[in-house]
């Protein structure tokens, strides 16, 4: 979660866009040498504070600490306060540095989502990458066969879909943790066709060309792969 010379600007929109309330990174500040800035995010905004390194100590505000992690530490557990507004921040979320990109799907946009935690242990910048693609495929409907064309939004773990383009409302939301498969679909009269398999009902879906539908079904495979990937580690941190 440290981002070196990343700037205000850029700090903000990583958090505002993929951050929740508690997100925070750390980054150097342009001000003064041996001074960073912690920027957090809270509700709408995202806010900076001065921590100061001595040589030997951190400081912030007017605490003092012997290194970075006991500072994450203390405030993961004490509130801090928002200058102007006075609205309470707790460290929950660290945003990481390094983001792993879906190989398969080299121009899908990636951001990350982080677990929470109580201790600076806990909070370990170990969560998925979320992929986002969006587009038009033509779906196939529940009780009459037809097919429509509907716009399609993936986005975390949530595949939707609308009317068209315009549309501020989804007709569905499908929760991806519940789909046990995506795969290519030979079994209707049209091409460039693929399914997603989920315990109620299985959705066929096709897309204009096969090069498109090779994308759809490549992103949403990664998806369900880091999906599993988060349930493991999940399992495993139970068992533990």
């Amino acid at each position: 979660w440290y981002h070196d010379s990343l700037t205000r600007h850029a700090a903000e929109a990583l958090l505002l866009s993929n951050g929740q309330d508690g997100s925070y990174l750390l980054r150097n500040s342009n001000e003064k040498e041996g001074l960073y800035s912690l920027s957090v995010r809270g509700k709408d905004s995202v806010k900076h504070f001065h921590v100061e390194h001595t040589g030997t100590t951190f400081k912030f505000g007017f605490n003092e600490f012997s290194n970075l992690k006991e500072l994450v530490m203390h405030f993961a557990n004490q509130p801090l306060i928002g200058s102007e507004t006075g609205t309470l921040i707790v460290l929950k979320h660290p945003y990481p540095r390094k983001v792993e990109e879906p190989a398969i799907y080299e121009s899908v946009r990636v951001h990350t989502a982080m677990q929470t935690g109580r201790t600076e242990e806990d909070l370990v910048p170990n969560a998925p990458s979320l992929g986002t693609k969006e587009g038009y495929l033509v779906k196939q409907g529940k009780i009459v066969k037809n097919w429509k064309t509907r716009w399609f939004t993936l986005h975390r773990n949530e595949l939707k879909y609308f009317k068209d383009q315009t549309a501020t409302e989804p007709i569905r939301a499908l929760d991806l943790t519940e789909c046990s498969a995506v795969q290519f679909d030979y079994s209707q009269e049209r091409v460039n066709c693929f399914c997603l398999v989920f315990p109620l009902r299985t959705y066929y879906l096709c897309a204009k060309t096969g090069i498109e539908a090779d994308e759809w079904i490549k992103i949403l495979r990664w998806k369900l792969s880091q999906i599993r990937k988060q349930l493991e580690l999940r399992d495993a941190t139970l068992t533990s």
